[in-house]
């Protein structure tokens, strides 16, 4: 069973950065579509990003567009998801989920479309 580990969370003042990694230890990610979703407290599961198997297509929720950035390397079984700018708005636990197939960029925000999932990490942002 593929098993993801996120990391990098931690506690940032508004305005800062976060690198948060997700990697697998049993598998490579290489054939798997990657998606980062956030859940605040009492909110629901909401998408974030997500990205294609090569790296190639990539989506955002409306409300991070310009401040966050996720990336892959598949040589390091790596998927990032760089946060800046960020606001107290954006403090909830983060997980990231794969799944294999193709990468409908309409769809891969939510979380029906992934059937494998992280244990999180959270992020606060506060000052």
């Amino acid at each position: 069973q593929l098993q993801l580990v996120e990391s990098g969370g931690g506690l940032v003042q508004p305005g800062g950065s976060l690198r948060l990694s997700c990697k697998t230890s049993r598998f490579t990610l290489d054939s798997y579509n990657i998606g980062w979703f956030r859940q605040a407290p009492g909110k629901e599961r909401e998408g974030v990003s997500c990205i294609s198997i090569t790296g190639g297509r990539t989506n955002y929720t409306d409300s991070v567009k310009g401040r966050f950035t996720i990336s892959r390397d598949n040589a390091k079984n790596t998927v990032y998801l760089q946060m800046s700018s960020l606001k107290p708005e954006d403090t909830a636990v983060y997980y990231c989920a794969a799944e294999r197939g193709y990468f409908i960029q309409s769809e891969c925000l939510l979380q029906r479309a992934y059937a494998h999932w992280g244990q999180g990490t959270q992020v606060t942002v506060s000052s």
